[in-house]
Formats: C-alpha cells, sequence, structure tokens
C-alpha cells in the first residue's frame, strides 16, 4: 500500500521540523558553549543529534514507503539567550510542539487507515515523552538554583556527563 498524499505530505513535514530542531538545539549549543558552559553545550549536542536522528528516521520511512522525500526551508534559530533556564523553556517549547505535531501526524494516518504509518509513530510518541521529561527536571533543577554560580558549574558538570529521564528521575528525587 503506498502512502497517500496528504500522509506523504505530513511524513516530509515532520522530517522538516526535526531537522528545525536539531537546528536550534545546535544554535543552543553554540550559545552555551561561547558562554563557557560546556557540559550545557555538549547536552545541547547531544540533543541536536538525536532530533537529526529522528528527522533521518523520517526521510528512511518514506523511502521505503516508496514516497518522494521533499527538504524545504528552515527558519534561523534563535542565537542569543538570557539565561540557561531561558535556552530550557525554549527547549522545552520547541519538543511540546514536535509531541503535538506528532499528535496530528499520527491522526492523518489513522484517518487513512495506515496502520503502517501508526506502528512507525509509536516510537516517536515514546520519545518525545522522555524528551519532555527530561527538559522539565532539568527546568526544574534550574529554578531551584537560580543563577547562582556554584548551582551553574554542578549542573554545567553534571549535564557534560550526560543525563537521561532515568538519571533525572533519580537526581528529581535526591533533590527533594
Amino acid at each position: 500500500m503506498n502512502l497517500s498524499e496528504r500522509t506523504r505530505e505530513a511524513l516530509n513535514e515532520q522530517m522538516m521540523r526535526e531537522i528545525g530542531a536539531s537546528y536550534l538545539y545546535l544554535s543552543m549549543a553554540g550559545y552555551c558553549d561561547s558562554i563557557g558552559f560546556d557540559g550545557f553545550g555538549q547536552w545541547m549536542h547531544r540533543q541536536s543529534s538525536e532530533e537529526w536522528d529522528h528527522a533521518m528516521r523520517f526521510r528512511t520511512y518514506l523511502e521505503d514507503r516508496g514516497a518522494r522525500v521533499d527538504f524545504g526551508a528552515i527558519d534561523k534559530p534563535e542565537k542569543n539567550f538570557s539565561s540557561m533556564l531561558e535556552i530550557f523553556e525554549r527547549a522545552l517549547e520547541s519538543e511540546e510542539s514536535v509531541s503535538a505535531a506528532i499528535a496530528d501526524l499520527y491522526a492523518v494516518a489513522r484517518d487513512e487507515k495506515d496502520l503502517a504509518t501508526q506502528t512507525f509513530l509509536d516510537w516517536f510518541v515514546t520519545e518525545q515523552v522522555e524528551e519532555e521529561k527530561s527538559v522539565k527536571v532539568i527546568i526544574d533543577w534550574l529554578k531551584r538554583i537560580g543563577d547562582t554560580d556554584a548551582g551553574l558549574y554542578l549542573m554545567d558538570q553534571q549535564l557534560g556527563g550526560g543525563i537521561s529521564a532515568a538519571s533525572a528521575d533519580s537526581g528529581s528525587a535526591q533533590a527533594e
């Protein structure tokens, strides 16, 4: 069964959203690096790579289904931020936007009776829950420490070593 035109267009749009999210995280990484927060920058670089990988999953899926891949323009990402909290609040907005778009795409696949695409999207639904959770935990930490040099330094060290939803949970539980 070929993809409907509506599904093909929606999948291509989502691929471009994922590329845009990757580009935003890369810009955030550059900002963090430029102000000496290498750990925050490393975390953002990892997120950028993940978003790129997500985009390539969409590209591969489109190709596997015999559909044309259409690369469109992406907007220039923000590059200046006032605080680490602002960066992560913007990251959460981006993740929530991607989650909403995936839900909309899932609805398109359901409307088109495209079980294969629905099944393909299941992984993304689960992934977005994890992505939002990790960013929310970091936002909570940032709200607790404020703009204190010592707190930001410790978080920078922690994020440079990597954080996942599982380690975020243990850190959140310990902080309470």
